[in-house]
């Protein structure tokens, strides 16, 4: 759990609530101006309602800005995004024909195949010439090539099981999976950190769903004894079938799943374990097998193993690996596989020729490199964090760091003046996170800009207190990118006011020393 300071909770709530406070009186005489107006859509019933239009219109809609930005370049190292303005107070954004260069710590591009590639490049454009872009069919009405094929087995043996099925969207993967997998009259527990696809795919399938704590094996237990000494509700009957769901690496968190025990948590009540490796496979594990391969978990303990091909193999997608039983019924009944279109050929190309690297089946050793590289600027990078004073969670070797902004004024954008707003200046008004991010330039040498972008994230996407910058690292990295990178949220930092916990003594004399020469 995440110990929140009591001022900043304190500060936090006052927040939201002065948003809610105002947002509810402009909607008051919102209404009475309207009662006075002619409405054209009198007897319809209103498209949006309740609190998800208040929170769109007075809330979202006052920082649209910080997200969704469009980028027009390969979500590389670096990469291009395109600027914005609005003139209505943020309810509508348009378009600028200018383009900012970045240094990308937002995308999931872990292993760097996002970008072009000496081995995978050349293959995936013979692939678009021999089969085109799209399959225009299912996987049973023509939409199967011998690259669907090939990809199975490649996905079969580089998570160690004896079968696989792929899907061509990852999200769908979870959401169409759960519910053929079990329904009425059968137990789904889930960790309350779970991605939103597997809350969907668990609401979907009928079953009956319950939730232990995050990443608690203890908890686990207690509801797994609890749930089978009471049955079915009403009924009490014994549970028809009980699916364990876990994460291999929790994109919210950057925690690394306590596998080891929750799988003999599952053997113990004879539960099947699901696994979704969307943020692990390919990037943790000396070969980039995921967690199993990091934790010493035998991927046969694993009764159901998920993943995404849209993350370390910078391609789209999602696979299904298990028995050759539970892959045959998958093929006969997944709604996903009968209906949906067939990924990509090239997209497909593009996960063979990338785990080929991987495992070093390109006669080269870049994927060991790659792999190797990851883990170093990661746990460089989260070090680094921690040693200026931020709150950062996860794990060592976890690709995904977390800094804690809990306020969300944190990063709300500063309403200044045109003269004030240009990109390569340093904002010297009351500045924000993310806002300051794309604008900050180095102090070390005024000539270098530095522009850095980041994913900010808050209510409802987390709990109301927990607003956070979300890092992601990639191979694609070098140690001078992030040295720069990690400057520029250094002063960010400062300036904002979100270093929670004291910088150690080294930073500090460095930090007094820059002031002095400032």
């Amino acid at each position: 759990m995440i110990a929140i300071p009591y001022l900043t909770a304190l500060t936090t709530y006052f927040s939201y609530g002065l948003l809610f406070a105002f947002g509810q009186i402009r909607d008051f005489f919102r209404k009475i101006i309207g009662w006075c107006r002619s409405s054209n859509l009198q007897g319809y019933a209103p498209i949006c309602l309740g609190l998800e239009d208040f929170y769109v219109r007075r809330l979202y809609l006052r920082i649209q800005d910080c997200f969704g930005r469009p980028i027009s370049s390969a979500p590389d190292a670096w990469f291009d995004v395109v600027e914005r303005y609005s003139n209505d107070n943020n309810k509508t954004l348009k378009r600028t024909t200018k383009m900012c260069r970045c240094l990308n710590l937002g995308s999931y591009n872990y292993l760097g195949f996002a970008a072009s590639d000496e081995y995978c490049t050349p293959r995936v454009i013979d692939s678009l010439k021999k089969f085109s872009p799209s399959t225009c069919s299912s996987r049973v009405d023509g939409g199967t090539t011998m690259l669907h094929t090939e990809l199975e087995e490649c996905v079969a043996n580089f998570v160690g099981k004896p079968a696989s099925i792929v899907f061509g969207m990852g999200y769908v993967t979870n959401s169409a999976i759960l519910p053929v997998l079990i329904g009425k009259g059968g137990l789904i527990i889930s960790d309350s950190l779970n991605h939103n696809s597997i809350v969907n795919g668990a609401r979907g399938s009928g079953a009956t769903v319950r939730v232990f704590q995050h990443n608690t094996p203890s908890h686990l237990e207690e509801v797994l004894r609890e749930q089978i000494a009471e049955g079915q509700p009403r009924t009490h009957r014994p549970w028809k079938k009980i699916i364990v769901i876990v994460e291999g690496i929790y994109s919210m968190e950057g925690e690394l799943c306590k596998l080891p025990e929750i799988i003999a948590v599952c053997k113990k009540f004879k539960a099947y374990s699901y696994l979704d490796e969307a943020h692990s496979i390919g990037a943790v594990g000396k070969t980039g097998r995921g967690v199993c391969e990091l934790l010493g978990v035998d991927p046969a303990d694993v009764d159901i193993m998920m993943g995404t091909f849209t993350k370390s193999f910078g391609s789209c997608g999602g696979y299904i690996a298990g028995s050759k039983e539970l892959i045959q019924f998958l093929k006969f009944t997944c709604p996903a596989h009968l209906y949906a279109t067939s990924i990509s050929p090239p997209a497909a190309q593009q996960i063979i020729s990338s785990i080929k690297v991987i495992l070093g089946e390109d006669g080269s050793n870049r994927g060991a490199q790659k792999l190797a590289r990851i883990r170093e600027n990661s746990n460089f990078c989260r070090s680094e964090l921690q040693k200026m004073g931020f709150e950062v969670l996860g794990d060592n070797d976890s690709p995904i760091m977390p800094i804690m902004l809990y306020n969300p004024a944190k990063f709300l954008p500063s309403h200044e003046s045109a003269s004030n707003r240009s990109e390569s200046t340093i904002l010297k008004t009351y500045c924000k996170f993310w806002y300051m991010m794309p604008r900050l330039s180095q102090t070390i040498d005024a000539s270098c800009f530095l522009s850095v972008a980041v994913v900010t994230v808050a209510f409802p996407a987390t709990p109301l207190l927990l607003a956070r910058a979300r890092i992601c690292i990639s191979a694609s990295h070098t140690k001078e990118d992030l040295i720069k990178g990690l400057e520029v949220i250094d002063r960010v930092g400062d300036l904002v006011g979100i270093k929670y916990f004291p910088a150690e003594p080294e930073k500090q004399q460095q930090e007094e020393g820059r002031v002095m020469l400032e």
